[in-house]
């Protein structure tokens, strides 16, 4: 019995001995993989592939025995069969769809890390690549980048789009946007939609409503509306907003260009009865009317309504109606009460206070003669030579 307890501790002893030893064996593999990724060199900036060297990602992954250099942990397989080396750590930082597949779980511990990129051009996914690999936003200012994006734009904004590179998605967008068309601007269109690009989405509209006599005999548009029809729906619903609001901005620049026709008036009123353009012409002084059009319509409707026989009927001559409205403006926006020149300002100020108020319609246009007259002030201040400049270089730059 004594033998038979020894034994079974002895066979204990050893199967912890042996796990203790394997545990410990992976503790120090850990600690060298560890300390081997700490003491790794960074990659040579003149080996990191970039669309500015049309050969560096080959000759980089043909450098791969280099010590400096660690080999390429990732393989991309493209439609036609074909492999792209790469490394999973660029390809992770540079996108989290791809971090998401170069992290699940493998088959075995030593499977190679396979990506498949498929439905685009080898050439596209291989410029895909270099641009992940690449210094990101610095890139898409070179001249190899901007031929990159004209050969693969369509491939490389989908790209950027699957796999969530706003970056390269944003230069896409602005690429594909200056190569818009007339012909072309339908299938850009319908890219942008698949692709969640909004910005890209609105300049193909701007497109479109600025000519869309030209787009309407293409083949694009025909395809649309064959097959389309939700997005022929939403080009015409955008067509048609875009054209009431070039019709409402008409109506508000025809009634703001009323309103200061309006306030000029009233400044010719008051100035013309206080001196008059005349008199100080004939004296040799300089007028102070700044808009001697408008002064001299208004002179011709004074004399015409002091010579007038109906100008106290109601509603008969339209001109002395005419008359009587700027004057009862003025007395609306005038605040000298007392020393006003102008007639019937103050009787229109006391019939005024008399019915308790203004009508809506004539409070309204009251506020807006006012702020016209006040913006047009504003406008015509005097500015300095550096405020001018400024002025002159941002008109100049639109």
């Amino acid at each position: 019995m004594v033998i038979h307890e020894s034994s079974t501790l002895l066979m204990w002893k050893r199967s912890y001995l042996k796990k203790e030893k394997t545990r410990l064996h992976w503790v120090d593999a850990t600690r060298s993989c560890a300390s081997s990724l700490l003491t790794r060199q960074p990659y040579p900036p003149e080996m990191i592939a970039s669309p500015a060297n049309a050969d560096g990602f080959r000759r980089w992954h043909e450098a791969g025995n280099d010590d400096h250099i660690p080999p390429a942990d990732v393989r991309i397989v493209t439609s036609d069969g074909q492999s792209i080396a790469a490394h999973s750590s660029l390809l992770g930082s540079a996108s989290p769809v791809l971090e998401r597949l170069l992290y699940r779980p493998r088959k075995t511990w030593n499977s190679d890390r396979i990506i498949h990129i498929l439905g685009v051009p080898q050439d596209a996914v291989l410029a895909f690549v270099r641009f992940l690999h690449s210094s990101s936003r610095t890139v898409l200012t070179s001249r190899e980048a901007e031929e990159a994006m004209g050969r693969h734009g369509v491939a490389l904004l989908a790209l950027s789009h699957a796999y969530r590179v706003p970056w390269l998605k944003r230069g896409c967008e602005a690429a594909a946007a200056a190569r818009v068309s007339a012909e072309n601007v339908m299938d850009v269109l319908k890219l942008a939609r698949m692709c969640d690009a909004l910005w890209l989405r609105q300049r193909c509209m701007r497109q479109v409503a600025k000519d869309f006599a030209a787009v309407q005999q293409t083949e694009g548009w025909r395809f649309v509306q064959k097959h389309d029809p939700a997005l022929e729906l939403e080009i015409l619903q955008f067509l048609e907003e875009a054209d009431q609001r070039k019709k409402r901005w008409r109506r508000e620049r025809a009634n703001q260009e009323m309103y200061q026709i309006l306030g000029e008036a009233m400044d010719c009123l008051q100035h013309t009865f206080a001196g008059g353009c005349a008199d100080e012409a004939s004296s040799g002084k300089k007028s102070p009317c700044k808009s001697p059009l408008t002064c001299q319509r208004l002179q011709h409707l004074l004399r015409h309504y002091a010579t007038c026989d109906n100008k106290l009927v109601p509603k008969c001559c339209p001109h002395c109606t005419r008359m009587r409205r700027l004057c009862r403006l003025h007395s609306s926006l005038c605040d000298q009460t007392a020393s006003c020149k102008v007639p019937l300002c103050k009787q229109f100020k006391l019939k005024a206070e008399r019915d308790q108020g203004e009508e809506k319609t004539w409070g309204l246009l009251v506020k807006k003669v006012a702020t016209a007259r006040t913006m047009a002030s504003l406008a015509n201040r005097e500015r300095s030579e550096l405020v001018q400049r400024s002025r002159t270089r941002y008109r100049g730059a639109r």
